[in-house]
């Protein structure tokens, strides 16, 4: 491997199939939430509020999309937004997008790793509670778990250095697999005879009104979805016309939606769910399944889970590392993150980095983690916010007259007013999960960890800001975008 100089752009082989690219996006966006979590949503919007809520989420996110398209389709490079807040805002305005990205994509890695021991932790205890070493915010941390947690970060790493074609066709073994399983669970649960479907009344939690539950709901939108955008990431390697992208990308999010929908469902009609949620169990789909099928049922939610996390562990590792590569490429961060291995064409330095610090998260606990990622929705927002302004800013009105080396479709008013919309969502997402009182508000650690990583990013950006001013605009376009610079408005 050898580092790139400031002249030489390095690129990767474009190896993804449309099929692969649909479920890195909808493996990423279905992790363990949509399996462990229902019970959760139920206590806090009921079943009609937390379906509202998703389909509500799901909407705004293909209206995001928009946006993501357009872009997609005319700087089909890694990085992403970076790449696209980069063209539209510059360079400080690039690295405050990939910065908070970065920190989004390494802590759903993190997670889904801990999730993956969380899985023998309420099934098979004995295979990883030994060795207890400290409790961090009430979590009784093993060894066991660690280990465990740490082999499926290493595991994946391999997968993903050995190169994009491995990774991306067992990416869409793994989703057929997990719809399978989800099809399974829903089918079975809806056409039980002991899921009458008064067990779904009432649609609402007592006590609370219909609207904050459902914005409760909407607000974990950004988290829930997130995955669609890893689409851009990868978008370098793509084997077949970028313009393809902006459906994969919708098909993947009405997907996921219909897979929350369908778990939620299971959940709340296996029997009446004010009983589940009273009973503050500790994974409530399971009893459902078990409830409805056995340990039938629960082995089949078992292989639903393992390959929620086995897609978002492969996907953000995709997504992480190709967003390091970019900004590697771009010297926003050291160079070295652009390297490619010789044999495979990866770029195997941001994959291990990636999993370098991830392999450090297991031993502080899942509730420190779960902080981390609470923080990260900000982060996500901010890409989405982001990318939205790109585009609009990009986009003209359909009557403004045609310029030489206009992209296809920047003349269309509807697609202005979408990127638009797109953009008040993601502020409006933002103001969520910021605003004292919100019913998403961030807790006061998830806002510790901002703050922190804040700070970082400060320094981060202090230490390497001679390096990037040694690079002229040319030279920086040249980098981040290859050969398709275009200049907005």
């Amino acid at each position: 491997m050898s580092t790139p100089s400031a002249t030489d752009r390095t690129e990767l082989q474009r190896t993804l199939k449309p099929q692969w690219v649909w479920a890195i996006a909808l493996g990423s966006a279905i992790g363990w939430g949509a399996f462990v979590l229902p019970t959760d949503w139920l206590a806090t919007a009921g079943p009609l509020g937390t379906i509202i809520g998703l389909l509500i989420g799901g909407a705004l996110m293909c209206l995001i999309a928009v946006s993501y398209g357009f872009l997609i389709r005319t700087f089909p490079v890694s990085g992403g937004e970076y790449a696209y807040a980069y063209t539209a805002f510059g360079r400080l305005n690039a690295y405050i997008c990939g910065w908070f990205l970065t920190l989004g994509y390494m802590s759903i890695v993190a997670l889904n790793a801990s999730a993956f021991a969380l899985i023998f932790r309420r099934m098979v205890p004995w295979v990883v509670e030994w060795v207890p070493l400290w409790e961090v915010a009430g979590w009784q941390v093993y060894l066991g778990e660690v280990v465990v947690a740490s082999l499926a970060l290493l595991l994946f790493a391999v997968l993903n250095v050995r190169g994009a074609t491995l990774s991306g066709r067992m990416q869409f073994i793994f989703c057929i697999v997990m719809l399978a399983a989800v099809g399974f669970l829903l089918i079975g649960a809806l056409l039980h005879p002991d899921t009458p479907l008064s067990n779904l009344s009432p649609a609402f939690p007592s006590g609370t009104g219909a609207v904050p539950a459902i914005l409760a709901i909407v607000a974990i939108a950004p988290w829930a979805y997130v995955g669609f955008d890893n689409v851009p990431q990868a978008a370098e390697e793509f084997d077949f016309p970028p313009s393809k992208a902006f459906g994969l990308i919708i098909m993947a999010i009405v997907v996921a939606a219909g897979i929350y929908v369908a778990m939620v469902l299971t959940t709340a009609i296996a029997f009446p769910w004010p009983e589940l949620v009273a009973g503050e169990t500790a994974w409530g789909t399971a009893d459902a399944a078990s409830s409805l099928f056995g340990n039938v049922g629960l082995l089949v939610l078992a292989i639903g889970l393992c390959m929620g996390v086995f897609t978002g562990l492969n996907g953000f590792f995709v997504s992480a590392s190709r967003l390091l590569f970019a900004m590697g490429r771009a010297h926003t961060i050291p160079p070295a993150f652009a390297r490619l291995h010789t044999t495979t064409g990866t770029p195997a330095l941001a994959i291990w980095f990636v999993t370098a610090l991830c392999l450090i998260a297991p031993w502080f606990g899942r509730e420190a983690l779960v902080w981390v990622v609470d923080m990260s929705s900000v982060g996500v927002t901010i890409a989405y916010t982001y990318t939205c302004c790109a585009a609009f800013r990009m986009f003209r009105w359909s009557d403004s007259p045609a310029r030489p080396g206009d992209p296809e479709g920047v003349r269309s008013s509807l697609k202005k007013v979408m990127s638009g919309l797109g953009t008040i969502t993601g502020v409006g997402f933002f103001l969520l999960l910021m605003t004292p009182g919100s019913p998403a508000q961030l807790g006061t650690p998830s806002l510790i960890a901002l703050g922190v990583w804040i700070a970082l990013g400060v320094v981060f950006y202090l230490m390497h800001r001679s390096s990037q001013q040694e690079l002229s605009d040319e030279e920086m376009d040249h980098l981040v975008l290859g050969e398709h610079r275009v200049t907005a408005d």
